[in-house]
Formats: structure tokens, sequence, C-alpha cells
């Protein structure tokens, strides 16, 4: 008997049903392709939550299994695959409509990896979410997080800040990974949460930024300086009215300039405590540390709140950049996003720049920085330092 699968595609272009499958895979989705609608009565059961169906098949065309679909009383949403014109797409829409089945979107040919992956995060299905979730948050022992922190099995990942207009590399953010010595390399959504409820997550910051702060000097290549360490700081230890002075003199211990430093809180965490959270920020800035406010977007910081701190750098979250293409509406808050940022006398960081394409929009509305896979993954710091070598040697060009 065949596994039962969340997501059905119905397309002739088997290649087209592979990348779905890998792409619903990866987020630990059950998906089954077919290129012959034929056999959909076959494979439509109850279990089905998602349809991507392409319009323009040989045989039985999207249309007409748009009918049969009716006919069978299809409950899961449809999205349409189609390389022709708009119009014809809405006047297939209203068609499903009437049908009494649910149109969740559609994905115009050629359409890229990001926007599928978007599609099919929106998508999935309650039970597979919870999976999801549950697969990723691991509930660690607390002597297990102890021995990781105190034998330094808590490593850092840099991925290069790059200035769009000059090219050239203005800061490198550390990411935490945790080399796990039985279960592997394991990244920060599977510990950090738990490292907070267990009241160890200052003991794991001051760790990481001890190391983050040691290997900067290794990363000043080819005569050029070492460019700025961004550092991500839990919420939660925001409430420690002494951590600036710690946090300054650790850097002036490594000799890193305060100014070198960048200091990254999410916005989404930012305002569970503000009164302690905007003592820390206006006192790290008065030492001339630099602020960043991450993820911005897809928390709920009121803008009140946001005028209030004193933050030199405004990053938008990746979700925006990779869909703003795609989505009219992603791509009114990246432009939004800029101008609030720069109104507000901060620089502009955009994460998850993946194409050329995105860059250029992101240099023509005036964003100052990108990062991303177009530039680098995230890399140990001997992967990085030759990175860097690499990229001066080829000259600086955005």
């Amino acid at each position: 008997m065949a596994t039962a699968s969340n997501i059905l595609v119905i397309d002739d272009d088997a290649d087209i049903g592979d990348l779905v499958i890998a792409a619903a895979q990866s987020m630990g989705i059950p998906c089954r392709a077919t290129t012959d609608a034929g056999e959909l009565p076959c494979l439509l059961d109850s279990d089905v939550s998602l349809i991507l169906l392409d319009l323009m098949m040989p045989g039985m065309d999207g249309v007409e299994v748009l009918r049969l679909l009716g006919k069978l009383e299809c409950r899961a949403s449809i999205v349409l695959i189609s390389g022709i014109n708009r119009r014809v797409i809405d006047t297939t829409e209203k068609l499903a409509g009437a049908l009494g089945l649910k149109i969740a979107g559609h994905l115009q040919k050629p359409f890229r990896l990001a926007d599928l992956e978007g599609l099919l995060r929106g998508h999935i299905p309650q039970k597979c979410a919870a999976d999801a979730k549950q697969a990723t948050r691991i509930d660690f022992p607390a002597k297990e997080l102890c021995d990781g922190i105190w034998n330094d099995e808590f490593v850092l990942y840099y991925q290069p800040q790059i200035d769009i207009q000059s090219g050239e590399v203005e800061g490198l953010e550390a990411l935490a990974r945790w080399q796990h010595p039985e279960r592997g390399l394991l990244f920060p959504d599977s510990f950090i949460g738990r490292l907070e409820a267990l009241q160890l997550i200052d003991d794991f910051g001051w760790r990481v930024s001890e190391r983050g702060l040691s290997e900067m000097r290794q990363f000043a290549v080819n005569g050029h300086p070492a460019p700025r360490l961004a550092l991500n700081v839990s919420v939660q230890s925001l409430r420690d009215l002494k951590f600036p002075d710690i946090f300054v003199s650790l850097a002036e211990k490594h000799r890193v300039p305060a100014s070198s430093i960048m200091v990254e809180i999410t916005e989404s965490r930012l305002m569970h405590d503000p009164s302690y959270a905007l003592d820390v920020l206006a006192r790290l800035r008065m030492k001339n540390v630099q602020l960043s406010i991450d993820d911005f977007g897809t928390g709920y910081a009121m803008m009140q709140h946001l005028v209030s701190i004193p933050a030199t750098e405004l990053k938008i979250d990746r979700i925006f950049v990779q869909n703003m293409h795609s989505n009219a509406s992603d791509r009114v808050m990246v432009e939004k996003t800029i101008e609030l940022g720069h109104d507000l006398g901060m620089t502009v960081t955009a994460e998850g720049v993946e194409t050329v394409e995105q860059l250029e929009f992101l240099r023509q509305k005036g964003c100052d920085r990108a990062q991303g896979y177009l530039f680098s993954r995230p890399l140990p710091p001997s992967q990085m330092t030759q990175w860097l070598a690499s990229y001066y040697a080829r000259g600086v060009e955005a």
C-alpha cells in the first residue's frame, strides 16, 4: 500500500515533480508526484492537503483536472503552476471557486526554489509543523549543555556582510554552532531556547563572545583590517545591568575596539522587559558599541519602541528579501524598511541575498549592506580567512 502524502504534484514535467518532492522532504513533508493526471482518483486521499497542478498538460489539461477535483469534492488547497498569462490564470481561479475548490496561489514558470519553499512553508500541515518543531527543539539535559559550554564544544561560523556600493567586507556575523560529540554539528534552533529556559544563556553568551573576539585577529588579511564583528546577544542577557562594563572589558582584553563590534538583538523579543534592555543598550552605545535590530519585520515592536532603541543598524529578515520579486507585499516591506532605517539614521542590512537580481534591487533602493549565499555561506574561522584572502585578491566588487 502506498505511503500517504500531504502534498501531491500533477505536472507532465517529471523534473518539476522531483524538485517539489526534494523541497517538501527537506521540510519533513510527505510528497508524491505524477505526470499522468489520470492517476488522480487513486492518489487523492484525505491526507492530501495541498495539490500543485500544472495547467498546461497533454491529455487531460489543468482545467479538466479541476473539474475532476470538483466532482471528487476535493478539500485540499490547490496551487496552479503555469507559464501562461495572468488573465487566463485569473479565469481558471474563478472556475475553481465555482467548482467549490480552494485556490491557495500560483507559481509562474519558470519559478525559483525560494518561491517554491516559501509557498510550501506557508502550507505545511499542522501535524508536520508540530513534528518539525519537535525535531528542531531538543530537550537537552542541563548537564549535557553545561558540559558543552565548559568543554568549549560551541564554535562559531562566520558570514560576511558586504557594502553594496563599494563591495568592501564591512562585517562578519558570528553564528553559533554546537560541535556535539555524538550528534555532530547542531544549529542554534536546537539549543538556544533550552539554554534560555535553563538560565544558562549568560554562560553560553560570554563563552561565545570570548571566542569571537579572540578569533578576530586572524581576519586581518592582505593588508585589510579585520571586519567588524557582529555578535548575537540574547535579550535575557540584557537584564544584567553590568553587561556593558563586562562586555567592553572583554573587548579590551582582546584588543578589539568597541566601535568594531556590533551587538545584534532580535526585534520580536526585545520589548518583553524594556526597562532593563533600554538601560543596557544606551550604555553600550555610550561605550561606542554598535547595535543592530535583527529580523526586523517578523516581530511586533511598536514604532515608539523602535525610536527609543539607540540602534545603528536595521536588518531586513531574509524571508522578505527572498520573496520580494514574487510578492508585492514583501517588496514594499523591503523598500519601506530601507526608508525607515535611513530616516532614523541607521544603516540597513539585507539578509538572505542569494541572487544578483536581489542585490541589484537592493542597490537601486539604497540598501547599505547585503549578507547571504550570493557571497558566502557561514564558514568556520580557517575557511573564512581563506575566503577573505580570495575575495580581496579578486578585487572588491559588489
